[in-house]
Parts: C-alpha cells; structure tokens; sequence
C-alpha cells in the first residue's frame, strides 16, 4: 500500500483549527482505505493535531541543535514531547546546509524521531543517503505546486534517484512529490519504484479534500 504524507503548509485551510479537521479527514481515509498517510503540521500545530488523531503526525521542521541557548530554534526533544513521530527535513521551502542535514538526522535518530529528507535532484538525493535517513523524497521545487506531476513531466529524475539512493542503501525508500494530483501521478511514481508521496496542495488547497485523498490512494492499490 501506497506512503502518502501531506504536507499541510502553512495553508489557511490547514492551520489551527483547521488543522485538526485536515488531520481527522486524512485520519478517516487512512482507516478507510488501509493506506499508510501521515501528517506533517506546522510545529505550532503539533501538539493540538498529535492529541486529536492516531495517525503519524510529523513536524516541519527541526533545528540541528540541543539543550542550551538557542533563541527562536526547534529543538527535536521538544517535537517529541508535543506529538511528533518525524519530521521533514530540507524541503524546498525551508532549505538547510548539508553538515545541519546530517545532525539533524543524527539528532533525530537519537530519540526515535523519523527523518523524511527532500531532496531538489537525483544528485543531492545521493549525497544525503549517506547519512541514512528513513525517507528520501525528491521533490523538484520547480514543479511543486504547479499542474504537473514530477512523474508525469520528469520520469527520469525519479528513476535516476532511485538508482543513486539505492547505490548508497538500497533500505531507504524513496517518496517523489511536486505537482502530484491525482491516481495516475501515484500509479506512475509507484511503478518507478517510489513508495510513496509528498502532497501539499493537492489535498491542502482541493475543495473536497477527502475525496481528492481518496482519489490519490486508488493509485496505490
């Protein structure tokens, strides 16, 4: 069965308040269908989301620090403590240095806290494998949000990083996103050999956000 992880954003539609009535939608259509979905929140969010659903909630972020004096910074002990099973790392929106990647991920390890790491390339996705994430989701950023698949417009980058993850380890599975809208987009990316999805906007920002789920888990099955 098919991963699916939406990324809610900062999208009006996924925040707060908001943010729980998403969570229990994609909580609803995970006992549903049996397909494996998680959230990622807005850190703000964690806690409230992480109390009101079963399913994996994520973070969106962590910072590459400890204990001590960091102003401002999200430490991953306290994402654990407010609800989070993982968190994403290095989206295109929230871009990080490779040596921060890697004590992020080394951090994280440390306290159970999955790490879903994007990755812009087939190239990038390579050099991050390296510090053995538990996903890699390659995600082109010029493609995320717009009208077209990365399976559908770019097939190649999807097999190409693939090969190269898997040269390094081939137990990481990869999750491709960008422009991932409907069943085809997962049936495509799945018989590329992803295991799953990265969505935001094509659930977070649908009119029916329960029924256009639904429509990309009929793609995994």
């Amino acid at each position: 069965m098919v991963i699916i992880i939406v990324n809610f954003k900062t999208y009006q539609k996924a925040s707060g308040e908001e943010a729980v009535k998403l969570a229990r939608i994609c909580e609803k259509v995970a006992k549903d269908t049996k397909a494996d979905i998680m959230v990622a929140v807005q850190n703000v969010d964690l806690f409230h989301v992480s109390k009101e659903v079963s399913i994996p909630v994520l973070a969106e972020h962590a910072d590459p620090v400890s204990y001590g004096a960091h102003t401002g910074k999200d430490l991953p002990e306290s994402l654990v403590d407010n609800g989070a099973t993982g968190v994403i790392v290095n989206h295109s929106e929230d871009k990080e240095e490779l040596v921060d990647i890697e004590t992020v991920i080394k951090r994280a390890k440390g306290i159970g806290l999955q790490t879903i790491v994007c990755a812009p390339s087939p190239e990038s996705s390579e050099a991050i494998a390296a510090f053995s994430p538990d996903f890699i989701a390659v995600e082109p950023p010029e493609l995320i949000g717009g009208d077209i698949s990365v399976s559908k417009a770019k097939p190649d980058l999807i097999s190409n990083t693939i090969r190269l993850v898997n040269k390094v380890d081939k137990q990481i599975p990869v999750l491709c996103g960008a422009g991932v809208k409907d069943s085809e987009d997962v049936r495509i990316a799945l018989e590329l050999g992803c295991k799953g999805i990265l969505v935001a906007s094509g659930i977070t920002k649908a009119k029916d956000p329960e029924k256009a789920l639904r429509e990309l888990v009929s793609g995994g099955v």
